[in-house]
């Protein structure tokens, strides 16, 4: 894995809010390493936002902004929807 990638990876598992590090750090887990340039920018983009921003629109408490309302949102919605394994 690249070191933006592991930046990345290690800014999703550590955000600071419990709740936000397991979903984000799960999701990062799963999915950064397949990910394109234009989604590393989005999540990128995404992790500078303030963890109750991000938890208010994964659980639809909120509208997501448009600048945020991209695929990667989306899959982050569909991966906070998945059942744990």
């Amino acid at each position: 894995m690249d070191d933006r990638r592991k930046r990345i990876l290690y800014r999703a598992k550590l955000r600071g809010m419990k709740e936000t590090d397991l979903i984000l750090g799960g999701f990062a887990e799963e999915f950064v390493a397949g990910m394109s340039e234009v989604e590393l920018d989005q999540f990128e983009t995404l992790l500078e936002e303030p963890d109750a921003h991000i938890m208010d629109w994964l659980f639809d408490r909120a509208p997501v902004p448009a600048e945020y309302d991209t695929p990667i949102m989306a899959r982050l919605k569909d991966y906070r929807l998945m059942p744990p394994v």
